[in-house]
């Protein structure tokens, strides 16, 4: 199973000034809500996790939305044999995740994380349904912190475009 999950990063805090009702896309994908995030698969133990308390965690989500996406644009869908590849850098740094779907399962692999170990594995229904419910879910929890965040058109657009499935 699939878990998703961000922390927040107290070195990196929002500029206090910022009125979270019109920050732009490139503000709210780029410059707020630094931290951490984990791509887990609860059942083998394994987990794809950053450690550098900057990663723009709205923009993992929304990228990670964006990913799953893409990944199911073989009209074949599930039943296509030819690999479809996707990739997710990270803003300020050269490491990747690196995503590949074949006949309807994703191998997540990461630049940062042992050479010996094996890709992450998940069904693209899950991983579509956990990226959507993690983004939802993250909005929400940002909507708790900054109340004004509720009110931004972007975010309107973000949550009306990645519905929960």
């Amino acid at each position: 199973m699939l878990d998703i999950g961000y922390a927040l990063s107290t070195r990196f805090p929002d500029p206090p000034q910022t009125d979270y009702r019109v920050a732009d896309v490139r503000a709210l994908r780029h410059d707020l809500f630094c931290g951490d995030v984990y791509l887990a698969d609860t059942e083998e133990d394994r987990e794809l996790s950053t450690a550098w308390g900057w990663v723009p965690v709205l923009d993992f989500a929304w990228a990670l939305c964006d990913i799953t996406e893409q990944l199911d644009r073989d009209p074949l869908g599930s039943r296509a044999s030819r690999p479809q590849h996707a990739e997710l850098d990270f803003t300020e740094s050269s490491d990747r995740l690196y995503f590949a779907r074949r006949f309807g399962w994703v191998e997540i692999e990461a630049d940062f994380s042992r050479a010996d170990e094996p890709p992450l594995s998940f069904a693209h229904a899950e991983l579509r349904r956990e990226s959507r419910d993690f983004l939802q879910d993250l909005v929400a929890d940002l909507c708790d912190l900054h109340e004004a965040l509720a009110d931004n058109p972007a975010i309107w657009s973000l949550q009306a475009r990645f519905p929960r499935v």
